[in-house]
């Protein structure tokens, strides 16, 4: 399965769909290990900007529009710019701690796969869970099939327009489309910016589909 560019995506909407949209923030700057917060500060770079605005302006005029973000500021910016590119000047953002950190189980024990290795340290644990392998006491990660459930459960509940938006982090689109998609990611091949996951429904909010997304040109990063 291969990311599809958002302007066909809500091109191809019916009239009647719903759409929760996972998304990655825009492109922002360089982040190293050896950040004290690993980036927390690190807001959008201009391009990142205009990424979201273009992304923005793929959304359909008719239909209302929710935005739901991570705290981090790189991750509201998009929100906002996103909006601002579908028309709407000063978008209401809910700002959702668990859109920062949804998979994380052991947070001291997060925090050192971030420091030891970010990439390497995710596609471990997407790689031992799609093995089956079993758990120890101190994983950082939370168990990916019943985590990835909950967050669509959780996106389902929350948005209750037609277009319903959450930008958050790589960290968390790339395990909803592992779950979900059946997407397979390494450190050398990697998502993209303004890239995620869209989830489908009809008006009752029964999922029709769910379908890999990018905003940019492409899904994928390559290291």
């Amino acid at each position: 399965m291969n990311f599809i560019s958002a302007f066909t995506f809500f091109s191809s909407l019916a009239s009647d769909e719903r759409v929760f949209l996972l998304v990655r923030h825009g492109e922002r700057r360089h982040i190293t290990p050896e950040d004290p917060d690993f980036g927390a500060h690190v807001g959008l770079t201009e391009h990142g900007r205009e990424q979201a605005l273009s992304l923005g302006k793929c959304i359909p005029a008719e239909g209302d529009i929710c935005f739901y973000s991570s705290p981090v500021g790189r991750c509201v910016e998009t929100a906002l710019n996103i909006g601002l590119g579908r028309g709407i000047q000063n978008p209401s953002i809910q700002k959702m701690d668990c859109l920062a950190e949804y998979f994380v189980q052991d947070y001291d024990e997060y925090t050192k796969v971030l420091r030891a290795g970010f990439y390497e340290g995710i596609c471990e644990w997407l790689k031992n869970e799609a093995a089956g392998k079993p758990r120890g006491d101190k994983e950082a990660f939370a168990p990916l099939p019943a985590r990835s459930e909950e967050m669509l459960s959780m996106m389902l509940e929350k948005g209750d327009a037609r277009f319903n938006i959450f930008a958050t982090h790589d960290a968390w689109v790339v395990p909803c489309l592992t779950h979900f998609c059946k997407m397979t990611f390494t450190p050398q091949r990697w998502m993209n910016y303004l890239t995620g996951m869209a989830v489908v429904t009809d008006a009752q909010k029964n999922v029709k589909r769910i379908e890999p997304v990018t905003g940019l040109d492409t899904g994928w990063l390559s290291f």
